[in-house]
């Protein structure tokens, strides 16, 4: 890292990226990319999410990130890829359910307040305030007065997030109707996913344009220079992963953090020790 400023390392890095899309794209006419190399590409990502991790901790940097979009468009695959190998103390991953009768009272973004990140953390959003310019807006779930406040008062209230030092990255991902109801009807043909398709889910199908209009008047109001929106094209799984991670990566400096060399001590045998007989313990079947 020594030697080279940020510009010239978002350079490399960029021009890095661009030999590999050429690359993958090569590998598959119809744009998929072999899991080979999509393997291969994600495992360099999660080394880069690691260091980056160790750089908010050292730095005592404070990160927000959003992920909202389209049911089925494949937030919930970059998060789990995002997180699977960092330390949950440091990137915790927020998902509220339906607020409860007193937060329904309470000023609307009161109940995400106690979620953000202290130094040194960087939390994930999976849905986020933007319920309320979503489904909130088209399912009925809050009235004219409420969304209006809410479009004219959440560019505000991100502006003093960022103002306050917080790091706020949004992503909303983008899915075709077509591609969006096969991965619904897999879910119904899946019993291990059946559990991801809600109700909400199944009526956002008859739904499309308003949603559709929803996020379009959300983008009008809530992209600003600040808090910009990034929307990641979701049809493609594997490149909607390698993409947004590698957005999120460049998107926020960070450097290597030296590691203190350790090094295992030697076991030391305690001779007044005497395990106790192992018929005494209840095991797990071992079936396998």
């Amino acid at each position: 890292m020594k030697g080279k400023n940020w510009e010239e390392l978002f350079f490399f890095n960029k021009l890095r990226v661009n030999n590999l899309i050429v690359s993958f794209m090569a590998n598959d006419k119809k744009g998929e990319l072999r899991n080979k190399d999509y393997l291969q590409e994600l495992e360099r990502l999660e080394l880069e999410l690691v260091k980056l991790q160790e750089w908010i901790k050292k730095e005592k940097l404070k990160v927000v990130v959003i992920f909202e979009g389209r049911d089925a468009a494949g937030k919930g695959g970059v998060i789990k890829r995002i997180t699977e190998c960092l330390n949950p103390r440091i990137c915790k991953v927020v998902a509220l359910g339906v607020p409860t009768e007193r937060e329904k009272t309470q000023w609307y973004f009161q109940r995400y307040v106690p979620h953000l990140p202290a130094a040194g953390e960087m939390v994930i959003f999976d849905r986020s305030w933007y319920n309320r310019a979503g489904v909130e807006r088209v399912m009925g779930f809050c009235n004219d007065e409420e969304y209006d406040e809410f479009m004219r008062t959440c560019p505000e209230f991100e502006r003093m997030l960022i103002r306050s030092g917080i790091l706020l990255i949004k992503y909303w991902f983008s899915v075709s109707d077509e591609v969006q109801e096969k991965r619904f009807q897999d879910r119904i043909d899946d019993p291990t996913k059946r559990w991801k398709l809600s109700p909400m889910d199944i009526a956002s199908i008859d739904k499309w344009v308003e949603y559709s209009k929803a996020k379009d008047n959300m983008l009008r109001y809530t992209d600003t220079k600040q808090s910009p929106w990034y929307v990641v094209n979701g049809d493609k799984k594997k490149q909607a992963r390698l993409n947004c991670i590698n957005h999120l990566l460049s998107v926020i400096p960070y450097g290597e953090v030296e590691y203190e060399k350790l090094t295992l001590p030697v076991r030391k045998e305690d001779v007044g020790y005497i395990r106790p007989p192992l018929s005494d313990q209840t095991f797990v079947p071992e079936l396998f």
